[in-house]
Formats: C-alpha cells, structure tokens, sequence
C-alpha cells in the first residue's frame, strides 16, 4: 500500500470483488462455463465473470475481451452515468442494452478505488435483492 493512502483509497484488485461480494448478506456462489463465479443473492445474479464473448472484443484487434466483469446497476440511468465518459473503465455492449448492467475489464480495474469498488459491489447486490433484505441492510449501514 501506498504510504498515506488507506485501504479504501488503494487501487481495487480483482481479489476484491470476491472479498467484497461475499461479505454481503444471503449471498451464495454459482460456477457459470468456464467455472467463472455468479454471485447471488436470493438467487439472482448480480455480479458475474464473463466468457470471452464476441460483443466485448478489443477494436484493434478483434480479439474478445477474456476479462469481462458484469455489475448490476439499479437502473437505465445509472448505467448511462456510469458509461457515458469514454475515459471510464466502465463499459456497455449491445448485447446488454436494456440491461441494467456495467461492464469493467479486470484489467482496468485499478483505475477504480477500492471504496469505489465497494459501492459498484454494494449497489449490485441492493439492486437484486429482496426489498426486506435491502430495508434490513441499509439501516445496517446509512449512509455515511
């Protein structure tokens, strides 16, 4: 860590989606093909690793993106807030059109805080959630 800087201000790291997603409550862990993680909450998805698919793919290359990260969002908007500057390492696809979901390459995710983090995992989970669970979580945890 760099010295001054805390722990929720350091670069995220991949090892915190699965250390931040599986501390939320309810939470259980499905393998997709490629034995990828789906993180769920009552069953719904709401983070998941992604198999090189031919929508994400590198355009001077062509080559498909093997590092895709899908994040629900808790809705339309906050997807386009979130994709909307081209500097962002968040991303969309046509695929997910409609899809109230971001997208971020591993690779890229340390342009991201790991508190920034925290929020994309926390939101994800509270957009998927039950409507009790979700009550019971933020009163848990208002907001700062």
């Amino acid at each position: 860590m760099l010295r001054g800087m805390s722990d929720d201000e350091r670069p995220a790291r991949v090892d915190d989606v699965h250390d931040l997603a599986s501390a939320m409550p309810h939470v259980t862990v499905e393998y997709g093909t490629g034995e990828n993680p789906v993180y769920q909450v009552g069953g719904k998805s709401f983070i998941f690793f992604r198999n090189p698919r031919p929508d994400a793919v590198d355009p001077d290359t062509g080559e498909r993106y093997p590092d895709v990260i899908v994040f629900w969002v808790g809705s339309d908007a906050d997807k386009q807030a979130m994709v909307q500057d081209e500097s962002s390492p968040y991303f969309t696809t046509a695929h997910f059109n409609g899809h109230p979901s971001v997208l971020l390459r591993a690779c890229r995710i340390g342009e991201i805080s790991r508190r920034e983090l925290a929020e994309l995992v926390q939101d994800a989970w509270l957009s998927r959630a039950s409507a009790r669970r979700a009550s019971v979580w933020l009163a848990e945890h208002p907001p700062a």
